[in-house]
């Protein structure tokens, strides 16, 4: 396999252990699909295994997205190492990047001032303003996040650590955006990305409390852009990963987000026993590439392809090819098409009412951003 100019690897270094039970987590669902639950927390050893394999893969930049499970769990310490272990197996000077996802609750001004000064880009869980957060952000003891998330949140301020919000969008706070975008906006969060909410993979979709519907996600795309277009309008403007994306997409930019491509890119998701798989939705034995304690990239590689697990994503619905939204939306997202009778092959998006709604209401405006930017 000839080295690659990029790579990015999403590492799990305390596997799924968590000290919140947010009632959504997909992640705590495909734990409970595979035979080992959790594989507990990553040695130095592995760290350093996978970054000097990852540094001699590469040969422009490598990034690093530290998520979980909650990733802090792992301790400070063992991101202190990890700039050391980048120091001493960066001999080509690769551009180096390092992520965090976090719920925040652990973090305190030694953390945040450690990834400040070590340049971490970091995704902070905020659900949106105090009810609506802790209807589903809950501790083991059923109390809400919310009060510990804001703390954290003030701390990455003052520290001035580059942060977004990550909102995970349900039924709930679907219908109450314009209070969650206006109390994000009081609160100076200016980055913000909104993830819908994954069904477990034994539910229909749809069909739990929390659960969204098409016609619900559809409403809640199009109430989101009109409060986003007027701040762009009145000078202002916010960053929010999927509107910027389509913006770009109107101006032939390749989407940087893999849900937005059509077809699964290449991904590398590492557990904290250095298993590797190819989707971080698809952490599940029977997706398992191998080990980046034992196998080659290359190796590794293969296996991707003998599992078909990129060339499945392919198949384009024949109502996609028919629609005029398709070179926009793409399908979607893998994890949210409907399977086809085979069990393996990914059919349509079941969100194809939502972007057909949504696209239809908001692309003279789209294409009106992508203008100003030419």
């Amino acid at each position: 396999m000839p080295k690659q100019p990029a790579i990015t690897l999403l590492i799990k270094p305390a596997s799924g252990s968590c000290n919140l039970r947010c009632r959504y987590c997909f992640y705590a669902d495909e734990m409970n699909n595979r035979k080992e639950k959790t594989y507990g927390m990553m040695s130095e050893e592995t760290l350093d295994i996978l970054v000097e394999k990852t540094l001699n893969q590469v040969t422009h930049t490598a990034t690093f997205a530290f998520q979980g499970g909650e990733p802090t769990l792992v301790g400070l310490d063992f991101f202190r190492a990890l700039i050391e272990i980048e120091k001493k197996h960066n001999h080509r000077g690769i551009e180096i990047h390092n992520s965090l996802q976090t719920n925040g609750i652990v973090i305190d001004e030694e953390w945040a001032r450690f990834l400040h000064d070590n340049h971490f880009l970091v995704g902070l869980s905020l659900d949106g303003y105090e009810q609506l957060h802790d209807e589903n952000r809950k501790f083991p003891d059923n109390s809400g996040s919310f009060a510990r998330v804001m703390e954290t949140a003030r701390l990455f301020q003052e520290y001035q650590v580059e942060f977004n919000i990550l909102t995970v969008v349900t039924a709930q706070s679907s219908k109450r955006i314009k209070r969650i975008y206006q109390y994000f906006g009081e609160q100076g969060f200016t980055y913000q990305q909104y993830i819908p909410c994954i069904d477990p993979f034994e539910e229909n979709k749809g069909s739990l409390s929390y659960s969204l519907t098409p016609d619900r996600y559809g409403k809640f795309l199009k109430d989101l852009f009109d409060y986003w277009y007027q701040d762009w309008k009145d000078g202002h403007p916010v960053y929010n990963r999927t509107f910027e994306n389509w913006v770009g997409m109107l101006l032939n930019y390749p989407p940087e987000s893999c849900n937005m491509m059509g077809i699964c890119s290449e991904q590398w998701v590492i557990e904290a026993d250095g298993s590797v798989y190819p989707c971080d939705f698809y952490v599940l034995d029977d997706w398992k590439l191998g080990n980046i304690r034992s196998n080659s990239f290359e190796e590794m590689n293969q296996a991707r392809e003998d599992l078909d697990f990129v060339s499945l994503s392919r198949n384009v619905p024949d109502k996609c090819k028919e629609c005029r939204w398709y070179p926009l939306c793409r399908n979607g997202c893998r994890r949210d098409r409907t399977l086809l009778s085979d069990g393996r092959t990914p059919g349509l998006n079941s969100y194809c009412e939502s972007y057909q709604d949504f696209f239809s209401y908001a692309y003279p405006r789209l294409l009106e951003m992508a203008r100003s930017i030419r």
